[in-house]
């Protein structure tokens, strides 16, 4: 499924245009993607939960050269799957 998949159930969810459905779909991603930069924990009942979790400095290496490449210390997502979803078999190999 891609948004645009999203933008068309909504419209016809809600029975309203496309441009509405897109206008709403839209504020609700960046709503999303502005808290997950902002470090907030987002937390959807029935859904999930996304985190933000602080990732480690490492070493990598370049696959061509094999020279060793300092990674710097970051931050990551991850994605804990709801009770109705993991009890629904949604997402196999999903266990939270």
């Amino acid at each position: 499924m891609i948004k645009q998949d999203i933008v068309n159930r909504v419209a016809e969810q809600l029975n309203i245009t496309k441009v509405k459905a897109e206008i709403a779909v839209e504020s609700v991603f960046n709503s999303l993607k502005n808290a997950l930069k902002r470090g907030e924990r987002i937390e959807l009942r029935g859904f999930g939960v996304f985190i933000v979790k602080p990732r480690k400095s490492g070493v990598g290496r370049n696959p061509r050269t094999g020279e060793e490449v300092a990674i710097p210390p970051g931050k990551t997502i991850r994605f804990k799957p709801g009770k109705e979803i993991r009890a629904e078999k949604i997402a196999p190999g999903i266990d939270g």
